[in-house]
């Protein structure tokens, strides 16, 4: 009878060795998740530094500048949805900086009741950081151009649509028209580990449980 539990058995135990290994392994992504997205908070809350003449998509991601300029009402609007709230729109501007560059600014959350409202062309000492959004996919539709509505902040479009530079600044602080200013943090960064490790150490349990009660039938039919 031992002979014939062997390999039901070793079955078993390399099964559980595997989901084990697995959830581990998600436990230590986990950690060093946690780090990253540290660190990404911190570069985030950093002191703002003058905004670089050529931004690396890469290497300044995230980077909080300051730009001082005006913006000159060129503008469109990107559909969202906020939990609570509801529909409305990430409004995209164009800032046009003291030394005659032209820039885009994601003003933030507006309403859409308030969408049909005039907004003021003002001066603007922005403070905010770097982003190269992605949120296109095959799925997006193509942008509404007679109401200036857009689907995803498709950054090379955009910049190309309101001819100025590729470079989109987050604003941190309110910018006014009742646009309520969406500042750039880690949430919106994937961080499953945790319950990816939870559904592998569930599976490890499943395939025990399993084990045991194979290996229990096959005893009780010897006996």
């Amino acid at each position: 009878m031992m002979r014939r539990m062997i390999f039901p058995l070793l079955f078993g135990l390399f099964g559980i060795t595997i989901l084990m290994s697995l959830g581990l392994w998600q436990m230590q992504r986990l950690a060093w998740k946690q780090v990253v997205l540290s660190e990404i908070d911190a570069r985030i809350g950093a002191a703002a530094v003058d905004l670089p003449a050529s931004p690396d998509p890469e290497l300044d991601r995230f980077l909080p500048v300051k730009a001082d300029g005006r913006l000159t009402g060129e503008q469109l609007d990107v559909l969202v949805s906020r939990k609570q709230i509801g529909a409305g729109f990430r409004v995209i501007a164009v800032l046009e900086m003291l030394d005659g560059r032209r820039v885009l600014v994601d003003r933030g959350f507006l309403v859409d009741e308030a969408r049909g409202l005039p907004r003021e062309v003002t001066d603007l000492a922005l403070e905010g950081n770097l982003l190269w959004p992605d949120e296109v996919d095959g799925f997006t539709p193509a942008p509404d151009a007679g109401r200036g509505i857009w689907f995803a902040r498709d950054l090379p479009a955009m910049a190309a649509a309101l001819k100025a530079e590729p470079v989109l600044i987050i604003a941190r602080s309110e910018t006014g028209d009742g646009i309520e200013p969406m500042p750039v943090d880690s949430s919106s960064i994937p961080n499953d580990h945790l319950s990816y490790a939870v559904t592998w150490f569930s599976l490890a349990l499943v395939w025990l449980g399993m084990t045991v009660l194979l290996l229990w039938r096959m005893r009780r039919k010897e006996e």
